[in-house]
């Protein structure tokens, strides 16, 4: 495994870092607790030491299997790194969206970032995680009702209290990022990236590299559509979100599984699988520190940290990245 330091801490993260929203289930029709489990202990036994999670991840319950999975590991020897600012208890801030519970009912979740609720959601996931300090602390999206100064000082406050490490953003853009600058030492920034979504490379990597901000891929397998195993006609579980998003229309599917056939032959040069050649393509992009890959068991799990054992030459990066320029996604 390779390992990476972010921004100007002394936190060093697996490159490839476990990503923990589908083994919470929500919005991916459901979990396996005991699979989760052993999927993110196969993990670390190859070497991904760091766990992304969020309070908002089955409300609650991803931190748990986090918790579970990790009570018998040196605590020193994992890296978590979790959120805030997401809300389904309570009717503050700005509504981000409504969705379903693994009950299958209906809730709100908002987008909230303001003191008083920083520090009971760090309370809450310190009891679920069962620790007594978190790696990364990252607003899980940006708050339109919080100024940016009294979220990012109340972090700051955990940080000298001894219950978080770094602190961290998801979903900023250049702007944001410039404005919570001015009052805590942001080491990453986690925001959406992947072969078939890259526009980041504007603006939000050009700054990050500039200020020494990390930035956290997630998504990097465009929830799974970049695997190859996708076929059209797929069906989704009850609950999936994958059944509404663009890329896996029948016609998407068909373009990125064509583009997949086209460098097929270099993940068969290289001895390896398709999700492989994707993962290590992602984290040898500029300014890409590290990839967030889910994993729904063992089995996909361990695939996942075996990506970094794969070698990218110059010419193969930019041959991949050729072929990348020619597939279009149909939009809407």
């Amino acid at each position: 495994m390779e390992y990476r330091k972010l921004g100007k801490s002394d936190l060093e993260i697996s490159v490839v870092t476990f990503g923990a929203w589908a083994a919470g289930g929500w919005m991916w029709g459901g979990t396996d607790r005991k699979e989760a489990v052993e999927a993110i202990q196969a993990a670390y036994d190859l070497g991904v030491t760091s766990i992304d999670t969020a309070p908002v991840y089955g409300q609650g319950n991803s931190e748990e299997i986090v918790g579970e999975a990790i009570r018998n590991l040196p605590r020193d020897k994992v890296q978590i790194l979790t959120k805030y600012g997401m809300r389904w208890d309570i009717a503050k801030g700005n509504l981000g969206f409504k969705s379903k519970d693994d009950q299958g009912n209906n809730i709100d979740i908002y987008k909230y970032a303001a003191k008083d609720s920083i520090i009971k959601e760090c309370e809450d996931s310190l009891r679920r995680l069962n620790t007594d300090y978190i790696d990364l602390y990252q607003i899980h999206w940006p708050d339109v009702t919080t100024p940016i100064e009294e979220t990012m000082e109340t972090v700051g406050q955990l940080i000298k209290q001894g219950k978080v490490r770094c602190a961290g953003v998801c979903n900023y853009n250049a702007e944001q990022l410039k404005e919570a600058q001015k009052y805590i030492e942001l080491v990453s920034n986690q925001v959406p990236y992947s072969m078939v979504k890259r526009d980041i490379e504007k603006e939000v990597v050009p700054y990050c590299i500039e200020n020494n901000i990390s930035i956290l891929a997630y998504s990097p397998l465009e929830r799974g559509v970049l695997t190859g195993k996708m076929k059209p006609g797929h069906k989704f579980a009850e609950g999936d979100h994958r059944a509404e998003l663009q890329y896996f229309t029948d016609e998407n599917i068909k373009r990125v599984n064509a583009f997949l056939d086209n460098i097929r032959p270099l993940a068969i040069e290289k001895n390896s699988a398709l999700s492989q050649l994707v993962i290590r393509w992602t984290v040898d992009q500029p300014g890409i520190t590290i990839a967030l890959v889910g994993a729904r068991n063992a089995e996909q799990s361990a695939q996942n940290a075996k990506s970094v054992n794969l070698q990218l030459s110059r010419e193969e990066i930019n041959f991949i990245t050729e072929e990348l320029c020619k597939l279009k996604i149909k939009k809407g």
